[in-house]
């Protein structure tokens, strides 16, 4: 008899998928990240696991003249496979070995700062190398708690300091390393600006970004990161930002082992493929918001946000693209303006024959003088669309332009509206508007074509509680007119009166 053993478990990726490569080959001369390893193992005990060490040795790379290759460098990996550990490591190595005088921790919570810099007091205290190294047997004078200044002195007199993340963080300091830890959390650069420019007196300085991948609202993450790929495709940028990251390819299955393994270097390892593969085959079924948050947190995919409007998988399912031209007798229209004024929308809507509303942008403004060029060709084009109904919502940024349009045959002024064309604000709540066009995708009674404005607004909207109802509100940089615009030509189109159907035989009768 035969016996077969089985398979080895897939591990981790220990090597990132996307990364930025060295400018020559790395060895314990050219990156001090080889005597990071030796430091985590043989003083510290704790040997850094595989994809720790590739990064450590390929962001500790020097240039010639002994300056870090990386001024700053971007770390994205999947939640919970030794973020803090490694960012102990690196601090402790930093104040013991190679002694710089200044090390700042900085992240979105006070707490999550601790959280690495309290470990790093732990190890320091029992460490007899280390600890060795402390000023007068440790506590008081060695750390430092207070409101204010929360720090571990060494006898070398280099310092590890943590700091709120607000726009005081760093300055009046000159910060030699800089740590950043969950970097998604940042929505501004006021942090990043007030941290990263103490730096600037300090040719050697280096700053570590790390976290998880993001949503449209970690403006500073993606910025970085879309400058690092840039350089990474085109060799045209900033040479001395580094991007590691270990993340799962896009358009993968939520329950790819090979896509987790990318995003997880630690999988097999520290954590259990039952674990990871239970939860992905769950998120698969519910999708919408659920698969959304594992993307970003297990797979480190950037998702368009966490907290959706509307479920984008029901959105792509609703996209049948066609046009409105057999439905131009029942046409709603809804117009509606950002609240800087800089971009408008006007979109229209109608019931088809098999019940679905089919909504579509047909116009929009750009720019400073968008609200100016709404009002002045907006009666232009509900004289060719002729519209049964153009609408507004009576407390958004649109209605005052919109207002300057209502109807006013009744003070004598006559042109306008067209014929047959009701003009008025949207009568009922906004709430119910807005979460009337989400029900309509996720029941599948909607249409639309795949318009890419509208596809990347739909895909930025985000819900804005109302008591225990919702509004539209916008993910990061991106409007959310456009889709005010839909909801409301969707809710005007179901709102008109229905057409009677006359048979020929009653007419003829």
């Amino acid at each position: 008899m035969t016996v077969v053993a089985d398979a080895p478990p897939m591990l981790g990726c220990a090597e990132p998928r996307l990364w930025t490569p060295p400018l020559r080959e790395l060895t314990p001369a050219t990156s001090y990240g080889f005597a990071v390893v030796d430091f985590a193992r043989d003083v510290l005990g704790m040997p850094l696991d595989p994809w720790q060490e590739w990064l450590v040795i390929h962001a500790g790379e020097l240039l010639p003249d002994g300056r870090p290759r990386f001024r700053k460098l971007l770390v994205l990996v999947a939640r919970q496979n030794g973020k803090t550990h490694l960012l102990t490591v690196l601090a402790l190595f930093w104040l013991f070995v190679e002694k710089w005088s200044m090390v700042l921790g900085v992240s979105t919570m006070l707490e999550y700062a601790r959280e690495a810099w309290a470990s790093a007091v732990e190890i320091a205290q029992d460490v007899d190398e280390l600890a060795a190294q402390l000023p007068e047997g440790n506590r008081p004078s060695a750390v430092k708690e207070g409101n204010n200044d929360v720090r571990l002195l060494t006898s070398h007199g280099t310092r590890y300091k943590i700091a709120a993340a607000n726009r005081r963080a760093g300055r009046s300091l000159r910060i030699d390393r800089l740590i950043v830890d969950e970097l998604r959390e940042h929505q501004t650069r006021v942090v990043w600006n007030a941290a990263y420019n103490a730096m600037n007196a300090r040719p050697y300085g280096q700053a570590w970004a790390i976290s998880n991948m993001g949503d449209d609202t970690a403006v500073l993450l993606n910025e970085l990161r879309e400058s690092a790929v840039d350089f990474i495709e085109t060799g045209d940028g900033d040479a001395r930002l580094g991007l590691f990251e270990w993340s799962a390819p896009e358009e993968c299955e939520v329950d790819d082992q090979a896509a987790l393994a990318a995003a997880n270097p630690n999988a097999g390892r520290r954590l259990h493929w039952d674990d990871l593969l239970g939860e992905a085959r769950r998120v698969k079924k519910l999708g919408g918001g659920a698969e959304a948050d594992f993307r970003c947190e297990v797979l480190c995919q950037q998702v368009p946000n966490l907290n959706p409007a509307i479920d984008p998988d029901s959105w792509r399912r609703c996209k049948d693209v066609g046009d409105l031209a057999a439905a131009r007798g029942r046409l709603a229209a809804c117009v509606d303006l950002t609240p800087d004024g800089t971009h408008a929308t006007l979109a229209v809507a109608a019931v088809l024959e098999d019940d679905r509303v089919r909504v579509e942008t047909v116009a929009e403004w750009s720019g400073p003088g968008a609200a100016t060029a709404l009002q002045r060709e907006l009666p232009g084009w509900v004289e060719r669309l002729k519209p049964k109904a153009l609408g507004w919502f009576p407390a958004g940024p649109a209605a005052a332009v919109a207002a300057k349009l209502a109807d006013r045959r009744k003070d004598g002024v006559t042109g306008w509206p067209p014929r047959g064309v009701t003009v008025a604000e949207i009568r009922g709540e906004t709430t119910a508007v807005c979460m009337g066009l989400g029900k309509e995708v996720t029941a599948g009674t909607l249409a639309h074509s795949g318009q890419a404005m509208l596809d990347a607004q739909v895909g930025g909207a985000e819900r804005l509680k109302r008591g225990d109802a919702w509004v539209f509100t916008r993910a990061g940089d991106k409007p959310v007119d456009a889709v005010y615009a839909v909801a409301g030509a969707a809710h005007l189109a179901r709102t008109l009166p229905k057409l009677r159907k006359v048979s020929r035989r009653t007419h003829a009768g």
